[in-house]
């Protein structure tokens, strides 16, 4: 039913192959439009859409190394690395 066609990417102007897969894909999610971006450039533009994090230094209260969090940390809470946090985390299951 479907077969890969190869479009031009709108951004870079480089080819890429819209597969029968992702064609099959876009119609069960009711898209009518081909893609216009490949994949590289689909991508940096949703990273470019998002701001960048803010991420504060923290020392953890398992292990007392440095850790980088993306919330402000605060005074009356414990923070963790995050290698401590998923052994907590697995240890809770």
């Amino acid at each position: 039913m479907y077969t890969d066609k190869t479009l031009t990417c709108k951004e870079c102007g480089a080819e890429f192959v819209f597969t029968a897969g992702e064609q099959e894909f876009y119609a069960e999610r009711g898209f009518v439009n081909e893609p216009q971006r490949c994949k590289a450039c689909r991508d940096a533009r949703k990273n470019n859409a998002r701001p960048q994090r803010e991420m504060y230094t923290a020392i953890c209260a398992s292990c007392g190394r440095e850790a980088k969090v993306p919330f402000q940390p605060r005074e009356d809470r414990p923070v963790y690395c995050s290698e401590c946090f998923a052994k907590m985390k697995e240890s809770q299951n």
